[in-house]
């Protein structure tokens, strides 16, 4: 980290050791620090409060000042500290706790008289921060957590620097070369834009995308929001791409399960609706521009299509999936109905179990979820889990009626039962923490896809069944790159990389600036909204800065792009609520993209999604901030 700051600065660096005086059985817990010249500091209410002795202190102070003697020798390798006198010096540390151990290197740095002490340090609690203040120079705290906990919960990776590590950064020169031998050194943004590849529209070139793609088996597509024009056109014509020229056989989607598979028996000629449009109103839920809109009736239209033309020739279908469980009472209303055709007596099974969810109102998973979470209805998990092994039991018998397309709707009816089980869990879960229950919708999105990938490898003229989805970016980037896997949040891309390993590809999109389609709150208007520049610190303002307006990068394909990407930055997520009013704490959370994501798409100015049914709100729009609004 001190290295990482002397090199941006171009100054001298050095180690000045300070060793913690940790108490006697609890060693982590400082009571005082020895620095280098045998500056010892102590706390003597805490000394005091501890009953430690002066015998005791005297021995934790000669042995933390021979191993502070040991670190010196093997750190400096027999140089001799850096000159200070006069001079600007940066203390820098992974954080502050108690800040004893600062305070040591504060009061012992003094000693050599430099012209000014500032202190930088990446997380401290806001009362160590005020008090350095008012004893040094400066003070840099990068963060301030409350509550602050322990300096370790600040970072996602706390392990210990080893001495051979140190002995190697103390010796990799920091300061700026000679005019004569310097080598331009190129920005972030430079490095992108020498690597990155042009994208017109967000659609990376065919050679590109089989460099990427290769023998992937599931590609995942994100969006930074639920409302960007461009995000699902780009999207829509690279599913495309991927379904004519590399065998995929189906879309899954962030979509209700029910009501996805209507549209999948529009694309594949069956069922009763006789336009994209009809076939896309099952999608009532808010919010339903997500999936009632022109890019996807128009890419529903062409699925459909094609899907004819491939029958007339023998040659497989692709089918629209949705890996959601937000349809409860919907999944239960399927179920009832598919039983009803092909085995009546379970239908009645079915309904006396689902009749336990009619105390909450209907197509409302969230109040059966509260009222059972809190006592105010009876838990419906055993019906759940009693009508799915019923259907589980019986599924043989039903797929055997009628072929290929009673083993399609044995298992549309049986993933509705699942869908059933896992939304029944996930609604009381809502009321017990956002992880938890977050965490059950991706890992429910993870099954389907596996369950889905096992269907139709069975029961498709396929050598093995290939799927691209289409889903959010904070569900397709793996969590393990970001801010929210410190606090246990697991993702879907996560799990698909977990599972498929090098038969998984990730990719998300990302905007600087334009337009989007979102509400202002939960069930809200569809709204065509202003979106803010990025902030600085971003990964959409490092984007943006290459100058580019639409292009591909990937730390895979050129490594040349990786410590770019590699940078802990600012992620921007829109979902389907945008406030710009609180834009860094609603939208915006830590990211390493290079991990993230195996590419990622960015389009610098991008407009809104259009709804089937723009409302008044959307189709006015927002009044751009720049508006004279003191005429």
């Amino acid at each position: 980290m001190a290295w990482e700051v002397a090199a941006a600065l171009h100054a001298p660096l050095d180690a000045f050791i300070v060793r913690k005086l940790g108490a006697p059985g609890h060693e982590e817990f400082a009571v005082g620090a020895l620095a280098r010249g045998g500056r010892v500091v102590v706390n003597d209410d805490v000394v005091r409060g501890l009953r430690i002795s002066p015998e005791q202190l005297r021995a934790i102070a000669e042995r933390e000042g021979r191993e502070l003697i040991r670190r010196e020798a093997v750190y400096r390798g027999g140089r001799p500290p850096l000159e200070v006198t006069g001079k600007t010096v940066i203390l820098v540390d992974d954080g502050l706790a108690t800040g004893a151990s600062m305070f040591a290197a504060v009061q012992a740095l003094r000693e050599s008289e430099p012209a000014h002490i500032v202190i930088a340090v990446p997380a401290a609690p806001e009362s160590t921060c005020r008090e350095f203040a008012g004893l040094v120079d400066d003070v840099v705290c990068a963060s301030m957590p409350t509550p602050f906990l322990a300096v370790g919960e600040s970072f996602w990776d706390f392990r210990q620097v080893t001495d051979d590590e140190v002995h190697q950064l103390l010796a990799t020169p920091t300061t700026t070369q000679s005019s004569t031998t310097k080598a331009k050194v190129l920005s972030p943004a430079e490095v992108v834009s020498s690597v990155a590849i042009d994208a017109p529209s967000g659609v990376p070139p065919r050679e590109t995308l089989e460099e990427l793609i290769g023998d992937a088996r599931v590609v995942l597509i994100g969006e930074s929001s639920h409302g960007t024009h461009e995000f699902y056109e780009a999207r829509a014509t690279i599913t495309k791409w991927l379904i004519e020229e590399k065998g995929f056989c189906a879309v899954a989607a962030e979509a209700d399960w029910p009501d996805a598979y209507r549209v999948n028996r529009y694309v594949r000629g069956l069922g009763e609706d006789k336009t994209a449009d009809e076939a896309l109103s099952g999608f009532e839920r808010f919010p339903a521009w997500m999936w009632r809109n022109t890019v996807v009736r128009d890419f529903v239209d062409w699925l459909r299509i094609r899907n004819r033309r491939h029958e007339s020739n023998g040659q497989p279908q692709a089918g629209f999936y949705g890996l959601d469980l937000y349809s409860l009472h919907r999944s239960m209303q399927e179920v009832i109905a598919y039983l009803e055709k092909v085995d009546p007596e379970a239908a009645a099974r079915a309904r006396n179990r689902y009749a336990c969810f009619d105390h909450a109102s209907a197509d409302d998973g969230q109040a059966y979820g509260y009222a059972a979470a809190f006592g105010a209805g009876p838990s419906c998990e055993k019906d759940a889990i009693e009508q799915l092994v019923d259907m589980q039991r019986n599924a043989l018998a039903y797929a055997r009626r009628d072929g290929l397309l009673a083993e399609d709707e044995q298992f549309y009816a049986q993933q509705n039962a699942q869908t059933v089980r896992n939304a029944e869990v996930y609604y009381r879960a809502m009321f017990s923490g956002r992880v938890t229950s977050w965490n059950l919708r991706d890992k429910h999105m993870a099954e389907t896809l596996e369950a889905l990938l096992k269907h139709l490898d069975r029961h498709h003229d396929v050598p093995s069944a290939r799927i691209v989805v289409w889903a959010h970016n904070s569900h397709v980037g793996d969590a393990r790159a970001t801010e929210v896997w410190a606090d246990g949040q697991l993702t879907l891309g996560q799990l698909a990389r977990q599972r498929y390993g090098d038969e998984s590809r990730l990719i998300g999109f990302s905007t600087y600036t334009g337009t989007v389609t979102a509400a202002s709150d939960w069930g809200g208007i569809a709204e065509r909204k202003a979106v803010r520049p990025a902030l600085n610190g971003s990964i959409e303002e490092l984007l943006h800065e290459t100058g580019r307006s639409a292009f591909v990068v990937s730390a895979d394909l050129r490594p040349e792009a990786a410590d770019a990407l590699s940078i802990v930055r600012l992620g921007r997520a829109i979902g389907v609520i945008y406030r710009p009013e609180t834009e860094r704490q609603s939208h915006y959370f830590h990211v390493r993209p290079a991990d993230q994501f195996d590419a990622m798409i960015h389009i610098d100015e991008t407009r809104a999604l259009e709804p089937l049914e723009p409302t008044s709100l959307w189709i006015a729009g927002e009044t751009p901030e720049t508006y004279p609004s003191g005429l």
